[in-house]
Parts: C-alpha cells; sequence; structure tokens
C-alpha cells in the first residue's frame, strides 16, 4: 500500500512524480519503488500522459536505498517482481520500460539508485550543488539499476570505471561538462526548468516523440543496423496520422502545430 512517500500529480499532458521522504533523504523504501514503478505504469499506459518529470521534495534527490529493506531482495538472486500496470523506473529491461520520455529534476545528494534513476531519464536537469555517487563497492556490492551498462555509454569507459569502481563523488558541474546533465541551474530551478522541458516535449506531436525515443533506445541497445533496418517501417503508420495532417497544415498556414496524439 502507498505511504505517501511518492507523490503523483498530473499537469496538463505532463505526470509528476516526486520522491517524498525528505526526512530520510529519500531513501528508496521497497513500497517507495513499488509506487513509483506504478507511476511508470500509469504514464505508459494513459494516452493523455505525454512525458513524465521525476523530482524529489527537499534538498536531496536521494541518499540510495533503505538498505535493511533490500538486503533480503539481493541475497535472493533476482530482482523484485511488479504487478501488473508496473514498470521499472530504472528500466533494466529495455524491451519493457515506459514508452515516453522522462526529464529528470536533481538535487543535492544523489547517490546510488538516485544517479540510477537519473541515468534511465532521458532529459536531466542538475544543479551546481548536486552531488553524485555510486557507492555500491563501498557496501560490498555492485550497481544492479544499470549503471554498470549506461554510464559507460554516456562518459565514456574510463571516467564511467574511476566512479564506479572506486564510489568516488561526481560534481554537478563535472556532470555536466561530461554531458550527464542537460542543464545545470542554481539550487532550486531544477523543477521549474524541468517543467519548462516537460511542457517543450508534449508540444511536438505524441506518436512521433514515442517513435523517436523508440528508435534511439533500439540504436542503444541493439544496434545501429538494428534502428536504421526498421526505421522507415515504423515511421510509415505515422505518416497517416491525424497528427501528420496537422503539422503539415499548421506548416502551410505559419501557425503553431495543436497536436492531440492520433
Amino acid at each position: 500500500m502507498s505511504n505517501g512517500h511518492i507523490t503523483v500529480e498530473t499537469r496538463g499532458h505532463i505526470l509528476l512524480m516526486g520522491l517524498n521522504r525528505p526526512e530520510k533523504r529519500n531513501a528508496m523504501t521497497l513500497d517507495m519503488y513499488y509506487d513509483l514503478a506504478r507511476a511508470y505504469g500509469e504514464l505508459d499506459a494513459d494516452k493523455n500522459l505525454r512525458c513524465g518529470l521525476l523530482y524529489a521534495v527537499g534538498n536531496h534527490f536521494t541518499g540510495g536505498l533503505d538498505l535493511p529493506q533490500w538486503g533480503p531482495v539481493f541475497a535472493g538472486g533476482k530482482w523484485v517482481e511488479l504487478e501488473d500496470g508496473m514498470l521499472d523506473p530504472f528500466g533494466v529491461d529495455e524491451d519493457n520500460r515506459c514508452r515516453k520520455p522522462i526529464v529528470a529534476a536533481c538535487q543535492g545528494i544523489c547517490y546510488t539508485v538516485g544517479f540510477e534513476l537519473m541515468l534511465a531519464a532521458d532529459v536531466r536537469i542538475g544543479t551546481k550543488d548536486l552531488r553524485l555517487a555510486q557507492l555500491e563497492v563501498k557496501r560490498a556490492i555492485f550497481p544492479v539499476g544499470g549503471a554498470t551498462v549506461r554510464m559507460f555509454e554516456e562518459i565514456g569507459w574510463g571516467n564511467a570505471m574511476r566512479y564506479i569502481l572506486t564510489g568516488e563523488e561526481l560534481s554537478g558541474p563535472e556532470a555536466y561538462r561530461l554531458g550527464l546533465l542537460q542543464e545545470l541551474v542554481e539550487p532550486g530551478e531544477q523543477f521549474d526548468r524541468a517543467l519548462e522541458m516537460a511542457e517543450k516535449i508534449c508540444g511536438a506531436a505524441p506518436l512521433a516523440v514515442q517513435g523517436a525515443l523508440a528508435s534511439a533506445r533500439r540504436a542503444r541497445v541493439h544496434g545501429p543496423k538494428a534502428a536504421l533496418t526498421s526505421m522507415f517501417q515504423e515511421l510509415q503508420p505515422l505518416m497517416g496520422s491525424k497528427d501528420a495532417q496537422e503539422g503539415l497544415q499548421a506548416f502551410l498556414e505559419r501557425r503553431e502545430p495543436n497536436f492531440t496524439g492520433e
């Protein structure tokens, strides 16, 4: 059952998903994980929703997992099972993840699973006081939420291994320099800037956004050849959509398009 540590709110076409346990630096419990997975499932299934915004209440994004709760999960040798309607926020199963884009707004301490939630997002806004770290090796485990795969894709092998194998902190400005963050803002500005970014995404044609995201993810997971081979087959259905007609008409009339996702 939900304990209120994950807040979910719809704002227009955006689903706001907040980590809300600031008194514990938003340390993620099992209940929080399930609630967040339920929110990602809602985002994926609701045709009115076009983008998700992941953020955190308080001065810190998250200090990581609530380890006493998660220890037995790791000792069991497999990930937690999700109910129908839930989707893994870490997107470890690339063929069964949320099909809509996620914008992440991160501040303060962002350790372990926080870092991996950020890596799983599609656009990331971070603050100048951001402190990222994959501390798992200092706790006798290693990252299992995607960091060992995604980080070197983002910042190169040597840089990724430096931070994964040492558990060393990475500052917000350095994360921006390396390309992990798309924008660096002052503390307190991250949510508003992420919301602006999400609204821009929502202004584009929803089916086209999802198609572009799927194609890019396919290239990343299965290689460029797989994405290039299927590209025009996936584009073809979009050409007959109402939004494609609206896009052309708006171009001819020199106005902003009004996309409906149809």
